[in-house]
């Protein structure tokens, strides 16, 4: 017996824990879905109803403020699980999920997971460990965002895509400049104004969406020291 995706995440997280007949039905009733750049994936406000995590591609997680404004929580790439913030804590999504890539989601009922989870105690555990990785994940980034300034944000963000996200210094910025602004709690324009400033001192290289760090020593000093 085999599942259709061969370097699946699900599959391995399964496939300790359950029979090989229990891994073949939910083979079976696993749906993968394709999501356009800028296409909702995770609403917020929605009822909880599926299990999510992606295949490929790039997604944001966002939340509606106060003021009316989208704040980015944090962004996750294949094999995160990105439905699992909410999924036992509350019957509705706390935040939204977009696609800034062209993504595909893998799917499965969310009472399917939940019978295995009241079934079978280590599967229980490793679903406990997914949640707490991901929270860690979005508290240490956040707090690491929060204790640089402008230059050091800016920074931060484009190694994050660099060495997390492309693992390579030359990349498409999947992003905006707003989105990166909400991301990091400053403006659009000082998010404009900081690259522009890398630019000219010949840390970067812009072509376009394109960026290129050209001195990837000078930008992890600002970074780190920012």
């Amino acid at each position: 017996m085999k599942c259709s995706c061969e370097r699946c995440e699900l599959k391995t997280l399964f496939f300790s824990h359950v029979s090989l007949y229990e891994l073949n039905d939910i083979c079976e009733i696993k749906e993968e879905r394709s999501f356009s750049k800028g296409e909702i994936i995770i609403k917020e406000g929605e009822q909880i109803k599926e299990f999510l995590y992606m295949k490929e591609g790039l997604v944001k997680l966002s939340k509606i403020g106060s003021d009316g404004k989208e704040q980015i929580i944090s962004f996750s790439k294949p094999f995160d699980f990105v439905s699992l913030l909410s999924v036992f804590s509350s019957d509705k999504y706390k935040y939204s999920v977009t696609a800034v890539e062209n993504s595909v989601v893998c799917i499965l009922d969310l009472e399917v997971v939940k019978t295995h989870a009241k079934q079978n105690a280590m599967f229980t555990m490793d679903l406990m460990k997914r949640v707490s990785e991901a929270t860690d994940k979005i508290i240490l980034e956040n707090l690491e965002i929060k204790r640089k300034n402008l230059k050091g944000r800016v920074a931060h963000v484009l190694l994050y895509f660099a060495n997390y996200v492309y693992n390579n210094n030359e990349f498409e910025l999947p992003i905006s400049r707003r989105e990166i602004a909400e991301h990091i709690g400053m403006t659009t324009e000082n998010v404009i104004r900081t690259l522009s400033e890398f630019r000219k001192d010949k840390i970067i290289k812009i072509f376009g969406k394109d960026i290129l760090i050209a001195d990837k020593k000078r930008l992890e000093g600002i970074s780190e020291f920012g």
